[in-house]
């Protein structure tokens, strides 16, 4: 068994370990970093309803793209499932012995009914309601889900529908995907192609300009 292999089977009996301490509001997930696309290995528990074979958090791309190896484990930030769960979620980050990312653990707590409790108790004692809003991660099943989730942040930021842009502004799209990390995954430029209207080889073309300006710029 490889080195990397070894830390996933360690991590799924840490996973079980978990879930059954816990019960049945906590989730553990297991993801190999080495492929995005299909990251998810294992999981214990039922709380974002994901299988194996789904692809990695689009919070998690963005961190590896911003960070890489360098990576720091994500701890104690709050999000939703599709269903309206409020979670209580950390990622932590495994390396191999050449100081890689291959591998991490996600927990995930489902607070919604200890949340329902608090607001109730709060009802009676609070006069303005808590206004703090969610971060945002998205529990994809598809390639598709994890992909469209950083384009519409990256759609936000041009303020225009892929389909409608000039091409200085798709170039910006592509650009902003680029820097949320979207083209880690296996199978983004062809998915960014489509949602374009644009070959995958002028999505290449664009990434190429992209990271020679940025390796120039850092030079």
């Amino acid at each position: 068994m490889n080195e990397k292999n070894f830390i996933l089977e360690l991590l799924k009996q840490v996973a079980d370990a978990l879930v059954s301490f816990c019960g049945r509001p906590c989730e553990v997930a297991v993801h190999d970093l080495t492929r995005l696309d299909r990251s998810l290995v294992y999981i214990a528990g039922e709380v974002t309803k994901r299988k194996p074979g789904s692809p990695i958090t689009d919070l998690v791309v963005k961190a590896l793209r911003r960070d890489g190896d360098r990576v720091e484990d994500l701890l104690n930030y709050r999000t939703a499932t599709k269903d309206g769960r409020v979670l209580k979620s950390s990622t932590f980050f495994f390396r191999n012995r050449r100081g890689h990312v291959v591998a991490a653990l996600c927990l995930n707590l489902d607070t919604t009914d200890f949340m329902n409790t608090i607001r109730f108790v709060e009802s009676f004692v609070r006069i303005n309601p808590d206004k703090d809003p969610n971060p945002r991660e998205t529990f994809a099943s598809t390639l598709n889900e994890t992909i469209g989730s950083l384009a519409e942040a990256a759609v936000a930021e041009i303020g225009k529908q892929p389909s409608s842009m000039t091409t200085e502004e798709r170039f910006r799209f592509v650009q902003a995907l680029e820097e949320k990390g979207a083209f880690l995954i296996k199978g983004a430029v062809d998915h960014v192609a489509g949602l374009t209207g644009v070959s995958k080889y002028t999505i290449y073309s664009y990434l190429q300009k992209i990271r020679t300006s940025r390796s120039r710029a850092t030079s």
